[in-house]
Parts: C-alpha cells; structure tokens; sequence
C-alpha cells in the first residue's frame, strides 16, 4: 500500500517537474503561476490597506525605493526579452512601496509587488545596498521560489489533485498560498524559504544590481552589517530560516566575480 501512494504522489510530481528559466534548476511546479500572481494582488492590496505607506512624493526614501527597484525591474525585463525569454516576467506589473515600520525586512511577491520597511534602511545605508536587497528579494519571485514551496507542501499534503482546478475559492489552497506569502505577525512578513533558495536569491540578486548599475560589491559590507545589527540575540526577521551569516558572506564572495561581468556604473 505505502509503494502505491508513493506512485500515486511521485508520478505527478516527476511530470509537473519544469526547468527554472532564471536558475536552470529543476523545480517542482504544481500551482500555474497566473493562479499564484492572482493571490498575491489580492494580499498585496490587504496589506497595503493594512500599513502606512510612505509617499514618494513628499519622502526621498520612498522615491529612492521607486528609483532602485524601477531599475533594477528595466535591467531584468531588458536581459531576458534579449535572452528571449519573456515569460520569465510574463503578468508582471511592478510596484514598489516603502512602508513605515521598525522591522528590518523587505519582500517580493510574484507579479513585482514589492516593499521595503523603513527599518531596513539604517542598515543599507546607501543606493547600492538597497539594491543588494531588492535584488536578492525580486529573486525569490522571479525564480518562483514561493510557487516551488507551494507545491511541496501541496504534495506533501496530498492536494496535487487540485492543480487542474482554480485555487482562488479552495481555502487549503489559499492557507498555503498564505503560509508562503501572507506576512504573518510571528514570522515578521518574512518568505520561508530554504538554504538553497537563500544562496539562489543571493547569487542571481548580485547579478540582477550589477545589470542595474549597482555595484554588488556592497553586498559583502551590507551583509557584515546585518550580521552586526543581529549579534547574538534573535536575527532581524529578513535572515530567519537563512543561511549562517559567515556562510552566507563567503558564498557572496564566490559569486562576485560572476556578478562583476555584468556591473557598468550608473552615470550619474
């Protein structure tokens, strides 16, 4: 009996098995992306109805937040419409709030809706780091990071049975799609993502500031800081579940020069 649920669960996982168009990696993919973007507009908008946001027309901060993450959004759209890969940004629409709050954190969720607290930006400190950051968050969309832990918990959970059928009125479903991307109170607003989709977000976010015009050496410092600004006590919301940071800074080191290729100063 356990050999045929196994069966039962592995054969359409090993069908609904696509190759990443930003990574090459072969992720698990059971919930259509058009579905996931459809959620997250919805969360996106509650959220927003829910916080202050800052204005960019009356905040240098908030602007500064527009300006970067419109730059780094052209930098992508332009490498993979000439890579002829579209679809790696096929619905987005891209938005780009600052939102008033302590908590050291920012996120991307599918379709380009992104936001910054102001809590983050006594740590980043300048352009180039916030750069560091949209880009490593705008990964985790791009690279559909939430969709694949979506689906492992859909299989694991027994619900592959429902890919075929629309998810917007089927509450396991949404209790997921919220679980991975709701910004939840115990959780800080944070996506639960894995070591491997950290170092993801952190190897392709290099490269997506460098297309930018950011220097992605500023990564390293940013990252020190972090680290600093955690000490020994409970890690800013933005690294939990993540790697050590040692660990984390040496990897970015690794992929400098790799992100290094693609860097021409913005003229400024």
């Amino acid at each position: 009996m356990k050999k045929v649920v196994f069966l039962l669960f592995a054969i359409p996982a090993f069908a609904a098995c696509t190759r990443n168009a930003v990574t090459g990696r072969n992720q698990l993919s059971l919930v259509p992306e058009s579905e996931v973007q459809s959620l997250a507009v919805t969360q996106y908008a509650t959220f927003l109805s829910q916080n202050k946001v800052v204005s960019a027309s009356s905040s240098k901060d908030a602007e500064m937040v527009r300006r970067v993450g419109s730059r780094i959004a052209t930098a992508i759209t332009n490498y993979y419409n000439k890579q002829g890969k579209p679809e790696v940004l096929s619905g987005y629409k891209w938005e780009f709030n600052l939102v008033n709050n302590k908590e050291v954190n920012a996120w991307c969720m599918p379709g380009g809706k992104v936001v910054v607290y102001t809590g983050l930006l006594p740590v980043t400190q300048n352009e180039a780091a916030l750069a560091v950051v949209l880009g490593h968050e705008i990964t985790h969309a791009v690279a559909r990071h939430g969709s694949e832990s979506m689906s492992q918990q859909m299989l694991t959970q027994g619900l592959g049975a429902l890919v075929n059928i629309g998810t917007a009125n089927d509450p396991k479903v949404n209790s997921i799609f919220n679980t991975i991307y709701g910004p939840g109170s115990e959780i800080g607003y944070t996506l639960p993502n894995s070591r491997n989709h950290e170092y993801e977000a952190d190897h392709y976010g290099l490269i997506f500031c460098a297309m930018a015009g950011y220097n992605p050496r500023e990564a390293v410092t940013f990252w020190e800081r972090m680290a600093a600004a955690s000490g020994n006590s409970h890690p800013p919301e933005i690294l939990s579940t993540h790697p050590a940071d040692a660990n984390r800074i040496e990897k970015i080191k690794g992929y400098m020069d790799e992100a290094l290729t693609y860097y021409k100063p913005l003229n400024k």
